[in-house]
């Protein structure tokens, strides 16, 4: 199974920008003990399309709040940063067969991915909404969604996903292998819904205004926090990250770092524990 990961991942590697980077910190710690892929670099596996938590300029440069924080996290750290840019089906198949030290895309924890990799700490926010087209008239409630007559969207292998066929098992659910297909399949009206975070919603509906509508329903789909994940059983750095994450997360620079890419106010996060 590691073997077809693997090879998976690197057909979809093949297709995808790599972009690297280095810093260097004000005082270098030993990470030899990190069991980083590449000794000195910390290779960040991205599915950079999700404007604006993470995604490449108009020069190509990653940009967003977990570029913000990855690049901070290797100046710490004293270590050469790459960031591997690539679907969301390849970044689940790489960091599960081992090609990147660490995903930095706001996974959702749950115990099939568990079984592939080893969650570090939450450090993103999300609620999860049904959008529409904006000239929907569909009744507010989860039956007039739940039906096979709707054709629903969502990102492959996402929470969203995930949480359509939990609320909505009757509807046709269609799988995009990325979030802007799935979004222009309902602003085209070849669909009737999609279900994404609200960041990335506000912001299309920012650029594409009287295009999509929030569906109002008797509640919201699912709220949960994003996680870092690292390579199955790498317990060094993950202990590592999660501290670098708890001092962030507590001197408040991570609730910075996300208001001023987010433009919004940060949910707070769960406490850290030891």
């Amino acid at each position: 199974m590691r073997k077809k990961l693997s090879l998976l991942f690197a057909v979809l590697m093949s297709l995808s920008v790599l972009v690297a980077g280095s810093g260097a910190a004000s005082a270098k710690e030993d990470t030899s003990k990190l069991n980083l892929i590449k000794p000195g670099k910390l290779v960040v596996c991205m599915t950079l399309q999700f404007v604006p938590q993470m995604y490449l300029n108009d020069a190509g440069r990653p940009t967003g709040y977990d570029p913000d924080l990855v690049r901070k996290l290797a100046r710490d750290l004293g270590l050469k940063l790459e960031i591997r840019n690539t679907d969301f089906t390849g970044l689940l198949a790489g960091i599960g067969s081992g090609q990147c030290d660490l995903a930095s895309v706001g996974l959702g924890r749950n115990a099939d991915r568990e079984k592939s990799m080893t969650y570090v700490k939450e450090y993103m926010p999300y609620n999860t909404i049904l959008a529409a087209g904006a000239s929907d008239k569909t009744a507010g409630t989860t039956a007039a969604w739940n039906v096979a007559a709707k054709k629903i969207t969502c990102l492959k292998g996402s929470v969203s996903c995930t949480k359509l066929t939990e609320i909505f098992p009757n509807a046709t659910k269609v799988e995009f292998t990325t979030q802007d297909g799935a979004i222009l399949e309902v602003a085209s009206g070849r669909a009737d819904g999609v279900i994404l975070e609200t960041a990335i919603f506000g912001h299309y509906n920012k650029n594409n205004p009287g295009t999509l509508k929030i569906a109002k329903l008797e509640k919201d789909i699912n709220r949960y926090f994003g996680w870092w994940t690292v390579r199955l059983g790498n317990t060094a750095l993950q202990t590592r990250l999660k501290d670098w994450i708890c001092e962030r997360q507590n001197s408040g620079w991570l609730a910075s770092v996300y208001r001023v890419n987010m433009r919004q106010k940060m949910e707070p996060l769960p406490a850290c524990t030891a």
